[in-house]
Order: structure tokens, then C-alpha cells, then sequence
């Protein structure tokens, strides 16, 4: 079977030479692997990285170099899949690395019968400085981050409603098109809902792993939280069945803070002491139980504070998000639309070849 293996990248210079390496040492027979890279009008290095990787022939079926020209995760995504020609389309992320077999085990989950196929996708960091092994261990909590399954390899088989890297049989693309470019951070939730609601399942297989870079700082980190939680407000105003009520537990935080914040001001302060005193427990727990992990550093000591930073980050990012609605809908009427989506599944299927 003939494989896409599809990455996008913007200004990923300092990341790339990890995955890129990964990708040539794939197992899976060079000669049924296209690649497709996706320079998202990079400013460094990149694309210059991903034409090097082209001119130094690893022997695959093919290597595309497409430009995208927005910085949209979505509509570089959508260059990626127009441009794809494999039975089996993979999703990597550039920030991203692969063991050997990554594509080998897709492919053979895929045969088994599968249409939707990923694994689990743990977060690592580039630099084991202190205060970095700190925030992988913020972002590899299940109270720091997300209870998202695909963070974790799984022990078995098991059909989640999203996966990170994952693999498609070419016609689940065909029948439910591509990524929706009017939104940002949850294009790959609206986009697997889709899928989901068009009769496929997404199978989690513990066969399969993949890694996710972290942050390296706590500002990005933060900007990374806002984000996600703004999108998530707007999305709810559109495609409100692709959340799940855990993408609001940071809100409702927020919003029970603010509330009771003022009771206190007014003189109340004792539902203040309540939401303080049950936030606190759970932060000590969490803190405790990451200090149960590998690589623990002093540092980790400042984890009750890193925290509460990202739930309120998060949370104040949906608020915002919610506030933003009005204006954000009146641009949705010159924007994607279903007719756009029409013309990407007509796109992937006169991509459609015999594969070798």
C-alpha cells in the first residue's frame, strides 16, 4: 500500500532535524512512502530543510514540497491532503518524533481492518535543563493538561473520539473532505466529529506511539492554553458536538473563582475558602503524584503554581473566546464553506493512483 506521510511547518527550523531523520529511517519500504511537507510561508530555514531532504533521495516514492499561503494549521493541512496520492494519508505533527515502525505498524492496523488508526503520544522534551523537565511534568499531567487518551499509550485496543497522529484509509478523506479553515487549535476535533458521525471509528492501538515536543517555557506554554481555550469558546458556536464537557472544566474554574471572588468582596468570603480549599487538594495531590515520575527535580516544588496558571489561562481564554462570537461569526460569511469542502474531496480523488 502506498503511504502519504504529511507534515506542515511553520518557522520549525530548530525542530525539524529530529523528524526528518526519523522519517528516513522508516522501516515501511522507502519506495511506498510519499512524503508531503507543507511550508506555511516560513521566514527561516525551513522549507530550505525540507528541499535538502528531497535532493538527498532516501529512495521514497516521492518527496512534495507544497506552499501554503496561510499560516492556518487547517488550510496548510488541506494543502497536504489535496496533495497526497497513498492508500493510507498520516498526519505528523513538526514538532513531532517517530520510532522506526511508526508508518510499518499503521499500516498493518490498517490491514487488520481498521479505517482510522493512531497510538499513543506522550510529550518529551528537547532540553533536560531543570525547569523544562518541570513543565514536561505540568504538560504530562492529567491536571495539568488534558485527559485526552492518546496521551497515553494505551494497553489495548480502545475507539477514542480523537487521535493526534493519526492514519486514514484514503476514503475516509474522500467521503468527508478535508480540515474546516474557519477555525484554529480545534480544526482536528470538528474534522474527527465528522468522521465519526459518518459511521468510522478511531482506533487507539497500543502497537502505535509517536512523541509531541513540549513548550520550553512557561510563556509559551500559557499563550499555548489561552489559545485552546479561546477556540474552544468560539467553536461552541458552531460545531458545539465536537466538545466534550471536560474542554470547559477551566471555564466553569474561572467563572466559580470570579463569582465567588466577589461574594467575598462583599463580605462572604466563605465560598471563596470552599472553591480555594477543594482546588488546593486537588493541586497538593497532583503535585505529589508528579513527584512519583521520572526525572523529578526541585523545581517541581513550583508545580502548585504552574498549575492554577494554565487551568486560569485556559479558562480566561474561553471567556474571551465566548465574548468574541458575534464578531467572529459575521466573518464565517466570506470564509470556509461547504462548497470548499466539496472541491478538496474532488481534489483527493483525482489523487487517486494504483499504488505499488
Amino acid at each position: 500500500m502506498l503511504v502519504s506521510l504529511c507534515m506542515i511547518a511553520y518557522n520549525e527550523a530548530n525542530a525539524l532535524s529530529g523528524l526528518l531523520r526519523d522519517i528516513s529511517l522508516q522501516d515501511y519500504p522507502h519506495d511506498s512512502i510519499e512524503v508531503v511537507f507543507v511550508d506555511s510561508m516560513s521566514t527561516d530555514n525551513t522549507k530550505k530543510l525540507m528541499e535538502k531532504f528531497r535532493d538527498d533521495d532516501y529512495g521514497f516514492f516521492d518527496v512534495v514540497i507544497v506552499q501554503s499561503v496561510k499560516k492556518n494549521q487547517a488550510t496548510s493541512w488541506n494543502r497536504a491532503l489535496m496533495s497526497a496520492h497513498g492508500d493510507i494519508i498520516i498526519r505528523v505533527d513538526a514538532h513531532a518524533r517517530i520510532p522506526r515502525n511508526f508508518v510499518s505498524r499503521n499500516v498493518y492496523n490498517i490491514k487488520e481492518g481498521e479505517y482510522v488508526v493512531g497510538g499513543g503520544r506522550p510529550n518529551i522534551t528537547s532540553d533536560v535543563s531543570s525547569w523544562n523537565l518541570t513543565l514536561l511534568a505540568a504538560e504530562e499531567s492529567l491536571f495539568g493538561s488534558s485527559i485526552a487518551s492518546y496521551r497515553r499509550p494505551p494497553t489495548e485496543k480502545e475507539y477514542l473520539d480523537s487521535l493526534f497522529h493519526a492514519a486514514y484509509r484514503r476514503e475516509v478523506i474522500q467521503k468527508v473532505g478535508g480540515f474546516n479553515e474557519n477555525l484554529g487549535r480545534t480544526e482536528d476535533n470538528e474534522f474527527h466529529y465528522r468522521i465519526r458521525q459518518a459511521g468510522y471509528r478511531l482506533c487507539c492501538c497500543p502497537d502505535i506511539i509517536s512523541y509531541q515536543h513540549s513548550r520550553n517555557n512557561l510563556k509559551d506554554m500559557i499563550r499555548q492554553k489561552y489559545s485552546n481555550g479561546r477556540w474552544i469558546g468560539l467553536t461552541l458556536s458552531v460545531y458545539p458536538g465536537c466538545l466534550s464537557y471536560f474542554h470547559f472544566v477551566p471555564f466553569a474554574f474561572v467563572v466559580m473563582l470570579i463569582i465567588c471572588s466577589i461574594i467575598a468582596a462583599l463580605g462572604f468570603p466563605l465560598f471563596l475558602y470552599i472553591l480555594g480549599s477543594v482546588y488546593g487538594m486537588f493541586d497538593i495531590v497532583n503535585t505529589v503524584g508528579c513527584f512519583t515520575m521520572k526525572n523529578v527535580k526541585p523545581q517541581f516544588v513550583f508545580l502548585p503554581f504552574i498549575f492554577p496558571i494554565l487551568h486560569i489561562s485556559y479558562g480566561v481564554g474561553t471567556i474571551v473566546g465566548l465574548l468574541q462570537i458575534p464578531f467572529w461569526k459575521r466573518n464565517l460569511q466570506s470564509g470556509f464553506t461547504e462548497a470548499d469542502n466539496e472541491e478538496i474531496k474532488r481534489r483527493i480523488a483525482e489523487n487517486t493512483i494504483t499504488s505499488n
